[in-house]
């Protein structure tokens, strides 16, 4: 008989003597869990397996850094966040073509969903899951070229490397007003639809992105940003990403 068996027996056995016995009083205490707790020697061989195989699969070397890539280390656009949004765009770009036969215009990703560094070295899968550790999927919306300009003036304005793909290309001006903005070299037509690559904590309006909605059409991919990264990685012998001209200030 199974660990899962004797439980639910347990249960049934409670349950009926619940049933013929008249409770007049249930009494609980808090029990906290922390390091002075007993470990439970049949718990650890039970769960022991699970572990060392969880381990070595989150352990698998996928790619190399040369160097550690940091969200700190640029002003508009940092090469954690290119690596990012660059390859949201080419993971996810198949994806969408394949059901819709359009394709994605540019990656828009957010600054703060960059949770951790990728340090000089093996990169593994585990290195994945810790610059995106959350459940945040990738989701395509329809916007019209007026809202890609809202979404200019909202990263003029917010001053933070929000990661984007190259396909797209900001520029401000001495004063971080929109001097230029240009999707596929070309300047972004009001009358145009737009297929824009986020995630959904975006699409909902995180981080005061609110001009997702009203939209043309959302498609959801069911692609978690983290399986992005790791599809994109193991397709790399060596990461190389970098500072570019994507979206910069003008100083004169």
């Amino acid at each position: 008989m199974t660990i899962k068996h004797i439980l639910k027996l347990c249960l049934l056995l409670l349950i009926f003597s619940c049933a013929s016995t008249h409770i007049s009083k249930i009494e609980g205490k808090r029990i906290d869990i922390n390091d002075s707790l007993a470990t439970s020697q049949t718990i650890e061989d039970f769960i022991s397996p699970y572990r060392t195989h969880i381990n070595k699969n989150m352990d698998s070397i996928i790619s190399y850094a040369p160097k550690t890539y940091s969200k700190m280390d640029g002003d508009l656009n940092t090469a954690i966040g290119n690596l990012m949004a660059d390859a949201v765009f080419s993971e996810s770009n198949p994806v969408f073509n394949k059901r819709t036969q359009k394709n994605i215009d540019f990656t828009l990703l957010n600054h703060g969903g960059i949770r951790s560094i990728i340090s000089k070295g093996d990169v593994t899968i585990r290195s994945a899951f810790g610059v995106m550790p959350f459940e945040n999927s990738v989701v395509v919306v329809a916007i019209k070229g007026t809202q890609v300009n809202e979404m200019m003036e909202y990263l003029s304005k917010a001053k933070r490397a929000h990661p984007i793909s190259h396909q797209l290309q900001l520029t401000l001006d001495k004063n971080s007003a929109v001097s230029s903005a240009k999707v596929h070299g070309e300047p972004i037509d009001v009358n145009r639809t737009y297929y824009i690559a986020t995630n959904d904590y975006l699409y909902n309006g995180g981080d005061g992105m609110t001009f997702f909605r009203p939209n043309e059409g959302k498609y959801v991919l069911n692609y978690k940003i983290r399986d992005v990264l790791i599809d994109n990685f193991k397709k790399k012998d060596t990461l190389n990403p970098k500072i570019d001209q994507r979206f910069i200030k003008l100083e004169d």
